[in-house]
């Protein structure tokens, strides 16, 4: 008998354009994944607007990143994608699990603490409770495993607090998630601030999935770098070199030390183009299959309805069970 493929689930915001990074440090890792795990990855646009958004942004920008996933590699047939707001047992089982979590659990989450700085003047409730809900998102799929970067541990870690509380006052209702730290996946980090990653609020710094290939050049070479000229390895002395060769590497499958001796002698000159020219290589067939996709609205849209399809099967058996353990009445 097959064994039973552990359960994956993971998403990301739809609150901004996917990014070089997205792409290394996730979605790449994602496509390697899908044969070897039972996957359901989610445009999470109910957390997208703990923060304002502009509605059509919102929504162009969802039926973009779901084109992007499957230009990617992710195949539909082999995992579950849907949109976060079409499937309503998140936000049902999110309220259940939010009289299991501790006031105080929240308010050290650290996040919500740095949201709140940049966001002082919306500091919502839904800002304060959206990591119940991603709680929720994990745990109504029983999922294993969660992949998820080094900032985004401390979630997985109260998503179990809450799931082993919950099964604690009612015997196991729900699988304790793990985080799940890819073997491979770079860190990448901004191109004007080597010592933040690269983020879509840091538009500068930042490569989008979607850029033009002369877009994608100018940041190139306009990236920051240091006074002196050698191509070399070392984060601490030479974080902006650094970061570019880990970059090259990601998209060239070559080695840090394969790398370094392409640009021995160099000069950044001809290093800094050179990566921009891989990455425009690496980002082409993605872009133009991505455009082609979001030329086919009905695809797409058949993708996602029938991703929310399978996803609320899976979800209506976890939330009847804790509706029946909390004691609500059957429906």
């Amino acid at each position: 008998m097959e064994a039973q493929k552990k359960r994956i689930f993971s998403g990301i915001q739809p609150s901004g354009d996917l990014t070089l990074g997205s792409y290394m440090g996730a979605i790449r890792n994602w496509v390697a994944l899908q044969d070897e795990y039972d996957c359901l990855y989610c445009i999470v646009d109910m957390h997208a607007i703990t923060v304002r958004q502009v509605p059509a942004d919102l929504r162009r920008r969802s039926l973009e990143q779901l084109a992007q996933y499957i230009a990617c590699g992710l195949d539909p047939e082999k995992n579950i994608m849907f949109i976060q707001s079409h499937v309503p047992q998140h936000a049902e089982l999110s309220w259940v699990l939010g009289c299991y979590t501790q006031f105080g659990e929240l308010s050290r989450m650290t996040q919500f603490k740095d949201k709140a700085r940049k966001h002082a003047d919306n500091i919502t409730a839904g800002l304060f409770t959206y990591p119940v809900l991603m709680a929720a998102d994990i745990l109504l799929y029983q999922a294993d495993l969660v992949p998820v970067g080094e900032d985004q541990k401390q979630h997985v870690e109260l998503c179990r607090d809450i799931a082993g509380r919950f099964n604690g006052v009612y015997s196991e209702t729900f699988t304790l998630p793990e985080p799940f730290i890819p073997k491979v996946g770079a860190r990448i980090m901004s191109l004007t601030n080597p010592a933040s990653k690269m983020s879509k609020s840091d538009p500068d710094g930042c490569v989008y999935m979607m850029d033009k290939p002369e877009d994608i050049l100018r940041k190139f070479k306009r990236a920051v770098t240091d006074c002196e000229t050698a191509v070399r390895f070392d984060p601490e002395q030479k974080p902006g070199v650094s970061n570019l060769l880990s970059i090259y590497c990601a998209a060239t499958g070559k080695t840090i030390a394969e790398a370094e001796a392409d640009f021995d002698g160099q000069g950044y000159g001809v290093f800094k183009p050179a990566v921009g020219e891989a990455v425009v290589e690496l980002m082409r067939p993605i872009r133009e299959e991505a455009t082609r996709l979001l030329a086919d609205k009905a695809y797409l849209e058949g993708i996602y309805r029938e991703g929310a399809r399978r996803a609320q099967q899976l979800a209506e058996k976890t939330l009847r069970k804790v509706y029946k353990k909390v004691g609500f009445v059957a429906r």
